[in-house]
């Protein structure tokens, strides 16, 4: 059975679209976080397994900026162990760490490495999202006549929570939870809270937005709405609405009339410099105060971590994230926030390792996004994810984000990039 399997052409793209669309059995399940964990090396073992056990696998070479993220995740991994050795952690937290290391940033290499050399169409990602972010339309109306009846949201913690994980967070399985600073309910959808679905929101607009079927491509961005809306994730909101304009323009920036509107633009905004500044001064103050509580905490969770990194570790950090103290509510030093938690966990070379490939990234995929579709999703993409780094710590919710990494894979190979994915010639 397992050869018959291995033998399919496409074998990793049925697992993928699979795997995605049965993303509420496997949350309700309570196994979410442990099969998006594991995932990743499974499609790797087997593209491994065909190409050089069954030598019945086309696969492609490997790109240089894909080699990058590859060789930048292990520094990370090096980053980790020299900061456990520094803090004399002991061998147990090492291969504690080491096992969320994988679970966590390795994940990065590992799907854009699947996208790059895989046999995976975008169109099938595109439309297994689509149709998980129907699934997710159907789960807000249910669950927002729930919510109005005052079912309880919470339904159990998966016993699969012994394997170890992050947080309790990410084995709750419910059906919304509760802002508690202002008791309304809020939805985290199948994430391990809120300003993740919020995340997964910008992420699965875009991929929908390629959608080639109206039909599929409209149940799908409405279903994206409906998780950013309920989310109630400022970061989401934001980032959402910023993406519409971004897509549409991707491919123009290199066209006559969009370098003179834009520089008329600019050249406005320079005469109005002083009322903008203030206006988006304005803006922004009043997304911090929509939480206050909640923007006080990240705000010293920045503070404490910058300034221990600075004393104490500033080469490679920490090693872990560490309890904060009572003003923080106990919430960990190094979280709600990848720079900020890379300085205070892995120095300042874990920052380099995350912040090099990205930068490469984002500058290869901006030039490629004028002449490929793929590469325009894969921009946009990436520019969510570099966005949504100044507010989650990305490293624990690749389990859930995989998707956007395998695509940003594909669009890292040239050879695969200009291929027919299948896809909207204009997203």
């Amino acid at each position: 059975m397992a050869t018959q399997f291995l033998n399919q052409s496409y074998a990793e793209e049925k697992l993928v679209f699979r795997a995605l669309t049965g993303t509420y059995l496997i949350y309700f399940l309570g196994a979410l976080y442990v099969t998006g964990s594991i995932i990743g090396w499974v499609l790797f073992m087997i593209i491994c397994v065909r190409t050089y056990v069954l030598g019945k696998h086309k696969t492609y070479a490997i790109p240089a900026i894909v080699w990058v993220w590859i060789l930048a995740m292990f520094v990370m991994l090096i980053a980790l162990w020299i900061g456990h050795a520094e803090w004399y952690l002991g061998t147990g937290k090492t291969i504690k760490s080491s096992i969320g290391w994988m679970k966590g940033w390795a994940l990065f290499a590992v799907f854009i490495l699947i996208g790059a050399i895989a046999q995976i169409r975008v169109s099938t990602i595109v439309r297994a999202i689509c149709i998980l972010s129907t699934y997710t339309l159907i789960f807000s109306i249910i669950t927002l006549a729930l919510s109005i009846i005052r079912v309880p949201g919470e339904i159990y913690v998966s016993p699969l929570q012994a394997v170890g994980g992050p947080g309790p967070g990410f084995f709750t399985v419910s059906l919304y939870g509760m802002n508690p600073e202002t008791g309304a309910a809020r939805w985290q959808f199948f994430g391990p809270w809120s300003p993740a679905a919020g995340l997964l929101a910008c992420l699965f607009f875009v991929i929908c937005n390629a959608e080639r079927e109206t039909k599929w491509r409209v149940l799908g961005i409405a279903g994206c709405v409906a998780m950013c809306l309920l989310s109630q994730s400022r970061a989401g909101w934001v980032i959402f609405f910023m993406l519409i304009p971004t897509m549409y323009f991707a491919d123009k920036v290199m066209q006559p009339w969009f370098l003179i509107t834009t520089g008329v633009i600019v050249a406005g905004l320079l005469t109005l410099g002083q009322p903008v500044f203030e206006a988006l001064q304005d803006f922004h103050q009043q997304v911090k105060d929509a939480r206050p509580d909640s923007t006080r905490v990240r705000n010293t969770l920045e503070r404490l971590a910058i300034q221990r990194w600075q004393s104490e570790a500033f080469w490679f950090g920490h090693g872990i994230v560490e309890p904060g103290p009572k003003i923080v509510e106990g919430m960990p030093i190094g979280s709600h926030h990848s720079w900020y938690g890379l300085l205070f966990v892995k120095g300042l070379v874990g920052l380099l390792a995350l912040l090099i490939p990205m930068l490469v990234t984002l500058v290869y995929l901006f030039w490629q996004a004028m002449y490929h579709p793929v590469a325009r999703i894969a921009f946009n993409l990436m520019t969510v994810l570099v966005c949504y780094s100044f507010f989650e710590n990305l490293e624990i919710l690749t389990y859930i984000f995989w998707p956007a990494l395998i695509i940003i894979g594909v669009a890292l190979n040239p050879l695969k990039v200009g291929e027919d994915h299948g896809i909207k010639a204009t997203v």
